[in-house]
């Protein structure tokens, strides 16, 4: 792969490729996906979605919003740091191309604050609950009218397809969907590949999927575009587009010591380990002097996680930079972190966080209610689409369409796209919203 065609600025829906004079001059480049990611309706949902600890109603703890911008500025800094190096390396994109230092870093900051978009109510939970409702639920009874990847699509939904369908589909009014660059939309997908087969190698590009049966063209325009390599003739599968792994490093980065700070600050993880553990990070640039003369708890874990995050930062960019070649070649096959030299202690940190935070009794006990509240959803809307369309649908049915959005396609030829489109209604509702919907059903609330 070559970068030339990597950083290409044509955005997803145009039909003619635009170069940078066509540009408004006030928000050049690439810095136009951050703004049309961060003003999107999909976006701003994420304020009220489960990152670690589900309806928190403690003001320090973060939601996907929150999250999402941290990785954000993270990814800035990454792709900024990185792209000096390239342009040293290769004068030729900045002499020739003028591309700037500012650019990558635009568009690792644009994916990586879209990298969540996709994920339903509860968090990863709420991906699970989708999926074994089709697996092990009532949806199962649809498997044999669909084929076998749209089937595994619904099972193992995938909440980083369901964002690159968010940022691509059309809609009324919307052409191209978010129409954002198309470097951006590669750097935006970790996994280039298809819902199965499944993990057809250990190569991190493999670990999951990136785009449904029902954006697969578009994908494929994408990686043409870019001109990403095809790693299989059996199935769509491509090698990632060297600035996703700096996504999913800003991403890995984040949630390793953020989740942490949040399990410290909410007193499930003892003050000590942040100490401990964070410290053989960043030994080299501590002063122990400035840790002690902070006052408060939270003072000071923001003090050793900003340490760590730049720490782990400028250990990224040279990890990916020793690599370039192999990453361009497609032979990369781990993320960037697992070549970090401190892999022991994150993975320590992770462990930690694993048992006092993601298997807390807080966790657990809501991860349960969101099973309950998306089966309830998926069952009532599943019945009201498809006896809707079959023509049996009850004066019950007909009320419940009545209240869902339009983009729901009841009369949808295809039942993986009606499906699927009751799928990507409840993908796109806050933790609160799908409560509020749940109750309803219920006969709990007005």
């Amino acid at each position: 792969m070559n970068w030339e065609q990597l950083l290409s600025l044509k955005r997803f829906g145009d039909t003619n490729k635009r170069i940078r004079k066509e540009q408004d001059e006030t928000r050049l480049g690439f810095e136009v996906d951050y703004d049309r990611v961060i003003f999107s309706s999909e976006f701003r949902s994420l304020q009220d979605k489960t990152q670690v600890i589900p309806l928190s109603e403690t003001d320090f703890v973060h939601t996907r919003l929150t999250h999402s911008l941290e990785v954000s500025v993270v990814g800035r800094s990454l792709g900024r740091l990185v792209g000096k190096k390239l342009l040293e390396k290769h004068p030729h994109l900045q002499n020739v191309h003028g591309y700037q230092t500012n650019d990558f870093g635009a568009i690792v900051a644009s994916a990586a604050l879209a990298h969540d978009i996709g994920n339903p109510p509860f968090g990863h939970s709420g991906e699970k609950a989708i999926g074994e409702f089709f697996k092990s639920g009532a949806g199962n009874q649809y498997k044999s009218q669909l084929t076998e990847k749209e089937y595994q699509d619904l099972c193992d939904f995938e909440g980083n397809a369901n964002g690159f369908k968010i940022l691509t589909e059309s809609r009324v009014g919307r052409s191209g969907g978010l129409r954002l660059s198309y470097a951006t939309l590669g750097a935006f997908t970790k996994y280039p590949k298809e819902s199965l087969p499944k993990k057809p190698t250990t190569h991190i590009a493999d670990k999951k999927y990136g785009f449904f049966q029902s954006e697969k063209k578009a994908y494929e325009d994408v990686a043409n575009e870019l001109g990403l390599l095809k790693r299989s003739d059996k199935h769509l599968s491509y090698a990632r587009h060297p600035l996703a792994f700096l996504v999913e490093a800003a991403d890995d980065i984040c949630y390793t010591i953020i989740d942490f700070e949040d399990g410290i600050n909410l007193g499930l993880i003892q003050e000590e380990f942040a100490l401990e553990y964070l410290s053989k990070i960043i030994r080299h640039n501590i002063k122990p002097e400035n840790y002690y003369a902070l006052s408060s708890r939270e003072d000071r874990i923001g003090y050793l996680r900003a340490l760590a995050i730049g720490s782990l930062i400028n250990e990224t960019v040279d990890i990916f930079m020793n690599h370039e070649e192999a990453i361009l070649n497609g032979d990369f096959d781990c993320a960037l972190l697992d070549k970090s030299k401190y892999d022991a202690q994150i993975k320590d940190i992770i462990k930690i966080s694993v048992e006092n935070i993601y298997q807390s009794t807080e966790v657990i006990d809501k991860e349960i209610a969101g099973y309950g509240v998306i089966n309830t959803l998926l069952n009532t809307y599943t019945n009201a689409v498809n006896n809707t369309f079959e023509g049996v649908a009850s004066n019950y049915d007909k009320l419940i369409l009545k209240g869902l959005p339009k983009t729901i396609k009841a009369n949808d030829t295809s039942l993986y796209n009606r499906l699927s489109s009751v799928c990507y209604h409840i993908s796109l509702l806050s933790d609160s919203k799908a409560i509020l919907e749940y109750k309803k059903i219920k006969g709990i609330s007005f």
